[in-house]
């Protein structure tokens, strides 16, 4: 079964990101934001991550320097935001069942199946190969899609 993983959000609650990864370059990028006002809870690079959403929108994901995956549910706009490193080194896959999307970051459990949502059944041979390079949004799994490198 698919796991609800801790968040972390911005100081209303209106943002929160589930995250996996590393922001190498969030030390100046938590000086630009807090230059432009944002206040820190914490020292991690996740912080970063919704401030600058907060502060540049979509478009954060230009600025950021790291091998990451992230969910950010925006509860203002009811919007749910899912990117991707642009090497595509932190795998993200996803499922819509229903009218809920199911994600998962990172690959633990993912080139065996383990941990996929009911009735998602893998398609061939039942063995999935891991390729983190691979750009192509299709897995061996039915109704499991895997978001390609620098995609948002």
């Amino acid at each position: 079964m698919w796991k609800r993983s801790p968040t972390l959000g911005n100081e209303d609650g209106s943002l929160q990101i589930v995250f996996n990864g590393e922001i190498y370059n969030f030390v100046e990028l938590r000086k630009e934001l807090e230059d432009a006002g944002h206040r820190f809870k914490t020292r991690s690079d996740t912080e970063v991550i919704v401030h600058a959403f907060e502060q540049w929108g979509k478009d954060c994901v230009k600025r950021f320097n790291g091998m990451f995956a992230f969910a950010l549910w925006d509860s203002k706009r009811r919007e749910l935001f899912l990117a991707r490193d642009h090497l595509g080194i932190k795998p993200l896959y996803y499922t819509e069942l229903g009218n809920r999307v199911l994600f998962r970051l990172g690959d633990q459990g993912a080139s065996s199946g383990s941990g996929l949502p009911s009735g998602c059944r893998c398609r061939g041979s039942g063995r999935a190969v891991h390729l983190p390079l691979c750009s192509s949004p299709k897995t061996l799994f039915n109704g499991i899609r895997k978001l390609p490198p620098g995609h948002a």
